[in-house]
């Protein structure tokens, strides 16, 4: 065994002949019971590194595969400038149990890739941030539609941070990484797919824009483009720009993705696998799909053609005709596999569906391809909210809600996601639930899942744009949707729109969003090419479902702020997207009417239970009697009152309240605990006679007057000679001494004062303080005798 890992090592490290390597690395393999394909197959890799660059904006892309993770299926590295992400793509040979595409896709953000270190206990990474999951869902919807229908393989694409400059995003960078690792790869898919960033800076149109500059960009978006000017994903964040600009950006971003994918071709030509051939494609045979045909599909048009059904009545009906179906089937093929009866009463009711709205221009509810479902608005709902609203659009109902609290409680974001877009914190934050009676179901109230958190950041894109910069609180939307029936995250866009309103948040705009679907017919001689195809506004959940597309679009009367297209088929035509966009347009619009009869502007005032903020100066005299000893004042004011103290500069504080009655009680606390010092006003330079309140080893505490905060005299002011300790001048507590007063420290405030300089025998005027903020003048003797 010692010698045959010895052989396994010499040849890992080159040293031995390929044949020679072959051969150790065979006897090891005995022995290690693991399968000798995997090690050929990266072995036959050796001499077949490969790179490609293509030109992107005004930078290079670099492509490279052959290096690394030689053991996947495929491995990519993707470069910019000096940011590096590898990704790699692995599928199983073997299908696997689930009727669905069984695809995960993993972006993963390392620390070690910007050279720093995880701030929590373990030092280590732990589970994926919102960052990585939500860019996880990016990658997957640019891959996904282009797998073959009814390869049913356990695949996974995962997406490693190798490096990270603080310059160049590297989520773009991992969707053609995934694209290339697919391609080069042996997994059947349809590839591959090009993928760009478009900004907007100062008029200027900018492709893979840097970090700097997309702090100042009025656009961020992401397309992954196909071959021909296809589009199979479309993400977007705007801050309210004009319909024409946002058009002229898609072109432009599909116009630069067709030189990615020039040079995946490039890369997979050169050192690129053999597509595999699967042992099985779970397709629904055509002989049992007629057979269910003849069956069924006169009952399943009358079901979507009475528009008296909603959507559980609905459901029931198809579930009958469905059970009835699969119990002749079953009879009629008693050797068919399960899946197949299933699948092939599905491909008839999809097929039916899909007929009705392409041939007969009509829906299952009853409404024309561009109608609106009838939408009904309500706001303050409960009194005790900072604000609500409750949008109603069909059988879809999202109850939004507004919440204020101090900037303190903004999210905070980790090293590794600052080092990469530069934002350290954010006061406005949307939340999106979607619990399982909103669609008549049964399950576990847990945390957040990947779809909610896609949904709610895609209504906070649409929202944030048309926040005050300047508002003083952090502002938190909760979206919790009630029922359920397509177009969830629009309707949360909408409901937060309206609920920040009737908070009294200053919004630029109102903002509402509407969803896009799509029905496609490809011509029988070339399916590949769209022959019809019927664009349907403001979709139901079934028409997601059997449909090609699920194309949301938020904005204001003016311009857009959100956009998210989940395109189904393997590639969307330029022609069809821009009618997307239009459509949109108009419905937003006719949303954004009916909205406005509700509430068509914010409140001038926000309500009298919303928090409060106020903006105190403390002297830096003062500071250590505000905060106290070791800040205990300053917690014993947060505990009593509950309000919230951040300091802004050297002497300034902002006070948070949850409700003018606790920043009034806060008020009172902070006046009580600096009032002392703001009874006299002490003259630089004048003698003044103090009185003795403690003896200290370091000096005395004197005050000089009778609710002064006592100060040090410290032993080194005491006297012309240099003492231990106060009690060798005879100075107890009570006595009364003379001492000048030079001012207030500039560090910490606290007073100076000496008695050592009126040692001398200099004359000077000493000035007497009287309870009743009297102040007296008169000569050293005088004050002496009275004394």
């Amino acid at each position: 065994m010692v010698a045959s890992m010895s052989c396994r090592s010499l040849a890992m490290s080159g040293l031995l002949s390929r044949a020679r390597s072959a051969m150790c690395v065979r006897y090891w393999m005995r022995g290690s019971g693991l399968p000798w394909a995997v090690f050929r197959r990266a072995f036959s890799q050796d001499g077949r590194n490969a790179s490609v660059s293509v030109d992107v904006g005004s930078r290079k892309l670099e492509i490279a595969s052959g290096k690394l993770a030689r053991f996947a299926d495929g491995c990519a590295v993707v470069k910019l400038g000096e940011t590096s992400v590898m990704v790699t793509a692995v599928s199983k040979t073997k299908p696997s149990p689930s009727q669905f595409m069984p695809l995960v896709v993993d972006y993963r953000q390392k620390s070690a890739a910007a050279g720093r270190i995880p701030t929590n206990y373990l030092r280590r990474e732990t589970g994926p941030s919102h960052s990585e999951i939500l860019t996880s869902r990016i990658i997957d919807r640019s891959v996904r539609p282009l797998f073959p229908a009814g390869y049913f393989y356990d695949t996974q694409v995962l997406c490693n941070l190798l490096a990270v400059d603080g310059i160049n995003e590297p989520d773009v960078l991992a969707i053609n990484g995934a694209s290339a690792a697919l391609a080069l790869s042996d997994i059947p898919w349809n590839g591959p797919v090009g993928a760009v960033r478009v900004g907007l800076v100062d008029g200027e149109f900018i492709i893979n824009p840097t970090r700097k500059e997309m702090s100042t960009s009025a656009l961020n978006l992401v397309i992954a483009g196909r071959a021909k000017s296809e589009m199979v994903m479309i993400e977007a964040a705007a801050e309210n720009i004009l319909q024409q600009d946002f058009c002229q950006a898609v072109k432009l971003g599909v116009k630069h993705s067709q030189q990615i994918i020039l040079g995946i071709k490039q890369l997979a030509k050169e050192c690129g696998k053999e597509k595999r051939t699967v042992q099985k494609t779970f397709l629904a045979p055509p002989e049992i799909i007629e057979c269910a045909k003849q069956h069924s599909s006169q009952k399943i048009y009358a079901v979507f053609s009475d528009f008296t059904h909603h959507k559980i009545s609905r459901d029931e009906a198809i579930k009958e005709i469905r059970f009835e179906t699969e119990e002749m089937l079953k009879e009629t093929f008693p050797n068919a596999d399960p899946y197949e009866i299933m699948e092939s009463f599905s491909v008839v009711s999809k097929e039916v569906f899909r007929n009705i709205i392409l041939k007969e221009y009509r829906r299952c509810d009853g409404r024309d391809l561009t109608s609106l479902r009838n939408i009904h608005c309500e706001i303050d709902l409960y009194k005790p909210l900072h604000g609500s609203a409750l949008f109603q659009r069909g059988q879809t109902q999202v109850l939004s809600t507004v919440a204020f609290d101090s900037i303190e409680s903004s999210m905070k974001f980790d090293h590794i996601t600052s080092a990469l877009s530069g934002v350290k914190d954010k006061n406005f934050i949307l939340h999106y639930e979607f619990p399982p009676y909103a669609t008549n179901e049964i399950g576990k109230a847990m945390g957040i899942n990947r779809r909610e958190l896609g949904h709610g950041a895609l209504a906070e894109k649409a929202l944030r744009p048309v926040i005050p910069k300047d508002f003083p609180f952090t502002i938190r939307v909760s979206s919790e949707v009630l029922e359920s029936n397509g177009s969830s995250s629009m309707a949360s866009a909408c409901g937060g729109s309206l609920a920040l309103m009737d908070a009294g948040v200053p919004v630029s705009a109102a903002v509402a969003g509407v969803a896009i679907g799509l029905v496609t017919k490809y011509k029988p001689e070339n399916e590949g090419e769209i022959e019809d195809y019927r664009l349907l506004t403001d979709i139901l959940g079934i028409e997601d479902y059997n449909g090609d597309m699920d194309f949301k679009m938020a904005g204001t009367s003016k311009g857009i702020t959100a956009l998210q297209a989940d395109i189904k088929i393997p590639g969307l035509p330029l022609k069809i997207v821009m009618e997307a966009i239009q459509q949109a347009t108009v419905a937003k619009k006719d949303v954004l009417q009916i909205m406005n009869k509700t509430i068509s502007k914010p409140h001038a005032s926000r309500k009298e239970n919303s928090p409060v903020v106020e903006t105190i100066n403390v002297p830096i005299s003062k500071r250590s009697r505000f905060l106290g000893p070791g800040g205990f004042n300053l917690k014993r004011l947060q505990a009593e009152t509950g309000v919230t103290v951040s300091q802004v500069d050297e002497e300034t504080f902002s006070v948070f309240a949850p409700s003018p009655s606790a920043m009034h009680e806060a008020s009172e606390f902070i006046n009580e605990i600096c009032k002392d010092d703001q009874e006299f006003q002490l003259e630089f330079g004048a003698i003044y006679t103090a009185t003795i309140t403690e003896v200290r080893d370091s000096g005395v505490m004197v005050k000089l007057y009778q609710n002064m905060t006592p100060v040090l005299l410290h032993n080194s002011q005491l006297d012309n000679r240099k003492i231990k300790h106060p009690s060798a001048l005879g100075f107890e507590a009570g006595h009364e001494i003379q001492v000048k007063y030079f001012g207030r420290d500039p560090t910490d405030g606290r007073m100076r004062l000496s008695r050592k300089v009126l040692q001398a025998p200099a004359a000077s005027v000493v000035k007497t303080l009287h309870e009743k903020n009297s102040i007296s003048m008169g000569s050293t003797e005088a004050q002496t005798s009275s004394s």
